[in-house]
């Protein structure tokens, strides 16, 4: 089974489906976007894969393990950001790291090579990892967070919105680091962006979500070429903008 497998998954809030039965899969070491604006469904997918909520129906597998019945067993293959995460505003940068790697590893070689991956991947100086994280820039909490999702080399990082609020160059630094520690380190990646230059640039597949459903799927050249459009931006809306089922 693939690493992410999803079938005709469907989430039910009273009289709003959010999700209204949607399928893919997500191939090993690759890194796989979900696309779409606010409100598509990309969180509740992620919330529903990171077994934070239950599916009202359909299935879901995180490395085979069911999100509905082996929730634990999805729990220790996965990391998972939300775009809203806070931080211990009164810790340091650094203790932060320390923390997150004594709860991933019990072994002091472990913890002290995730803290090591952590700072790396940060990008922070010594001089700002040792601040309080209550002084950090909206972008240095960012860096800090996505330095957490993947010192703890997960076989699936689930990463929605990460770029998310961010001026233009945090979020190149940030995408940067997705991919080249997807390559890197063989790290499967499913996130989630609503902006389609950002998915076009750093995703190898992606599925378009437009009101609970997926309308396009491919990679971002397929879906460009298949609407005979130059970006994926004005291929995502003359699909919405159309009245057929999409492609």
């Amino acid at each position: 089974m693939d690493p992410v497998y999803v079938k005709n998954l469907t989430k039910i809030y009273g009289d709003t489906a959010a999700l209204k039965g949607i399928s893919f899969n997500v191939n090993r070491g690759e890194i796989y976007c979900l696309v779409g604006p606010n409100g598509a469904g990309k969180t509740t997918t992620f919330r529903i894969l990171s077994t934070l909520i239950l599916p009202t129906s359909g299935e879901a597998y995180i490395e085979g393990y069911s999100v509905v019945d082996e929730p634990e067993k999805v729990r220790e293959v996965i990391s998972y950001l939300p775009e809203d995460v806070g931080t211990y505003k009164n810790l340091t940068g650094y203790e932060y790291l320390k923390f997150v790697a004594s709860v991933y590893f019990r072994d002091h070689r472990s913890i002290l090579d995730a803290i090591k991956r952590g700072i790396e991947i940060s990008d922070l100086t010594d001089e700002e990892l040792n601040r309080p994280m209550k002084t950090y820039s909206k972008g240095m909490k960012r860096r800090i967070q996505i330095a957490r999702a993947l010192m703890v080399e997960p076989r699936i990082a689930i990463l929605d919105e990460p770029g998310s609020g961010l001026d233009p160059v945090q979020k190149h630094y940030i995408r940067k680091i997705i991919k080249l520690y997807a390559k890197r380190e063989g790290t499967t990646v499913l996130m989630s962006t609503h902006e389609m230059a950002e998915a076009e640039e750093i995703c190898d597949r992606v599925a378009i979500l437009y009101s609970g459903e997926i309308v396009a799927r491919g990679t971002p050249k397929e879906i460009i070429d298949r609407l005979g459009e130059s970006s994926l931006e004005k291929a995502f809306i003359k699909i919405v903008s159309s009245s057929g089922d999409g492609i």
